[in-house]
């Protein structure tokens, strides 16, 4: 009985053919990678975390019409997709480390906070006195809270794990915070300082900055300015301003990098240095003239 099992010549042949977008060669090599199966997906999965990020993006295609995909891969797709959106990027980045984080598990507890938040608050408001109404639900209602305990547990980074455990680092928790205020109608922004992680108000006269991580503290721009001279930090007006989505995600996969080589699983430290990586290098190479 001859072999059936497809050489690897065949099969490198036919990663050629990944970057043609004829629906015509495209109904064809799905219809052969699904005959050949387990080695057809193994090296599309290959493909798509490889280094050459245009052809990654077509094995990436292929694994997802072929619901092959995986989640390193969907997450190397949506950095490379430029099209950022927090909470999906924040469940994906999730799902790479824990396959069973869930975008609707994940949406319908940001709803239930969200909603609890606008059944107090009585129009009309402020901006800052909708903060004071999430402050109150998210810290005193329902207990979220800075792991000071355990800072470098990656499960501080993983947004599923924030919301079921109620506690997080300071990034996690201002983006829970920030999704929160969103749903709320209340526009905020990620600041992303050196060495720390806040939300800020920019529709008052004058910014107000909140830190989730102590339960919405509040600082002015001047007390701010005055912490990080204190802390020997760099004080210029960039340091302030607030920060895009791409730097938030980043900055959590350095976390991640970091909190995982000190929990020994050089793995997973390696697969998030690469997510920062790649998110550096897709930006420099989108970067206008």
């Amino acid at each position: 009985m001859p072999d059936s099992t497809p050489s690897s010549q065949h099969l490198r042949a036919l990663t050629t053919l990944l970057d043609d977008t004829s629906p015509v060669v495209r109904r064809s090599l799905l219809t052969h990678f699904e005959q050949l199966g387990e080695p057809a997906r193994a090296l599309l999965r290959e493909v798509a975390r490889g280094p050459n990020r245009a052809t990654a993006t077509h094995a990436q295609w292929y694994l997802g019409e072929l619901r092959w995909a995986d989640p390193a891969s969907e997450f190397l797709h949506f950095i490379r997709s430029l099209n950022y959106e927090l909470e999906t990027g924040m469940v994906l980045l999730a799902r790479t480390a824990d396959p069973k984080a869930s975008a609707s598990t994940v949406c319908v507890m940001l709803d239930a906070i969200a909603s609890r938040c606008r059944e107090l608050m009585v129009e009309p408001l402020t901006p800052v006195q909708k903060c004071t109404v999430i402050n109150r639900v998210l810290f005193h209602e329902m207990g979220f809270r800075g792991n000071t305990g355990h800072y470098n547990d990656p499960l501080n980074s993983l947004i599923h794990r924030v919301l079921l455990r109620r506690t997080g680092l300071p990034l996690t928790l201002s983006v829970v915070y920030l999704l929160v205020a969103d749903r709320c109608g209340l526009m905020l922004e990620p600041v992303a300082l050196p060495g720390h992680f806040l939300v800020g108000c920019f529709s008052e006269d004058e910014p107000v900055y909140i830190d989730p991580f102590r339960s919405g503290a509040s600082a002015s721009r001047e007390e701010i300015l005055t912490w990080l001279a204190a802390n020997d930090l760099p004080r210029d007006e960039a340091t302030l301003a607030p920060a895009t989505i791409r730097e938030t995600l980043a900055r959590c996969c350095r976390n991640l990098a970091a909190h995982y080589t000190s929990a020994g699983d050089d793995a997973l430290a390696h697969q998030f240095a690469r997510f920062d990586a790649e998110f550096e290098a897709t930006y420099q190479e989108n970067m206008p003239p």
